[in-house]
């Protein structure tokens, strides 16, 4: 299997994870405050990856520890808190919407920093995608209220930060192994959250929780967290910043397939979005060279392609 093909497998098992991850936040988020709720998650993955990376032989250094936890701080700090308080102060419609911008500052990142070419049939493939994604999810729904703004700068912020983080853990991955860039990236993470959780809990205290508030608990730490953090961090190693962008918009279809599963209409619009966020994966995992090759055999003899 190529790289690119595990890469997209990766991302998109972690895509999909998250689009389960918004129906049980808002159930769990009922009872636990956002940041609290995320100092949970990251908690629990930390141990986990810390159990996975027993027994590795290789110290780091004090500049191979500070990268990851810099990039967690921006990425599990910063964007995923920002997602959260989003989720609580907005609804799943803009929270869904205003984050599928995430793949477009992918792949503005990804040619700043890492000097990625933007090419057409990146930027084509995103914009396919993203109009998918629009087909699905219909912005007529959402609400840009004032009563919504703030949770809206939040959802903005955190999409902006997503694309900063998954372009900085593909440089991170260049030097480091995947359990360990993610371990010290959830490390970095947690540094930001638990303060900001213990300020949280002053004035907004944890509900009752009862049985499928720990079971929404547990998934959003072993699987959402732990799990796919990982797959999503991995596929970012694997392939380009700007192709590895598209993943991401498997967590809208699957959000929007759940909600068939439990008992939404099967509509048109769900459809049509689904095939053209699926032409869009597509369309960034050929290769430019055999886009080439295929266009000039097409060409007709005599003609300059």
């Amino acid at each position: 299997m190529s790289n690119t093909l595990r890469g997209a497998v990766y991302g998109l098992m972690a895509a999909a994870i998250w689009g389960a991850m918004y129906i049980i936040s808002d159930i769990v988020l009922q009872t636990i405050p956002p940041f609290t709720l995320l100092s949970m998650r990251l908690g629990m993955a930390v141990i986990i990856l810390a159990l996975l990376r027993r027994g590795s032989p290789r110290k780091l250094n004090r500049r191979e520890i500070l990268e990851p936890l810099g990039v967690g701080l921006v990425g599990f700090g910063v964007s995923v808190g920002a997602q959260f308080v989003g989720t609580d102060q907005s609804t799943g419609v803009n929270g869904a919407l205003i984050t599928s911008a995430s793949p477009a500052f992918i792949l503005v990142f990804a040619a700043l920093i890492l000097r990625e070419r933007l090419t057409a049939q990146r930027l084509a493939a995103v914009s396919l995608a993203t109009l998918g994604v629009f087909v699905i999810i219909d912005p007529g729904k959402a609400d840009f209220s004032s009563a919504a703004f703030f949770g809206n700068v939040a959802l903005a912020v955190a999409a902006l930060t997503w694309g900063l983080y998954s372009v900085l853990v593909r440089r991170a991955s260049a030097r480091l192994d995947t359990t360990t860039v993610s371990f010290y990236a959830l490390v970095g993470g947690l540094m930001l959250t638990l303060p900001a959780a213990a300020l949280e809990m002053q004035t907004r205290p944890i509900g009752v929780i009862d049985g499928s508030t720990i079971l929404g608990i547990l998934y959003l730490g072993i699987v959402s967290t732990a799990a796919a953090m990982w797959l999503w961090n991995r596929a970012f190693a694997l392939v380009d910043a700007s192709v590895a962008s598209l993943f991401f918009f498997a967590q809208p279809l699957v959000g929007a397939v759940l909600g068939v599963a439990l008992g939404q209409e099967m509509t048109p619009q769900l459809i049509v979005g689904g095939l053209l966020i699926g032409l869009g994966v597509l369309i960034s995992m050929i290769a430019p060279e055999r886009i080439a090759r295929r266009f000039v055999k097409s060409a007709p003899q005599g003609v300059e392609p």
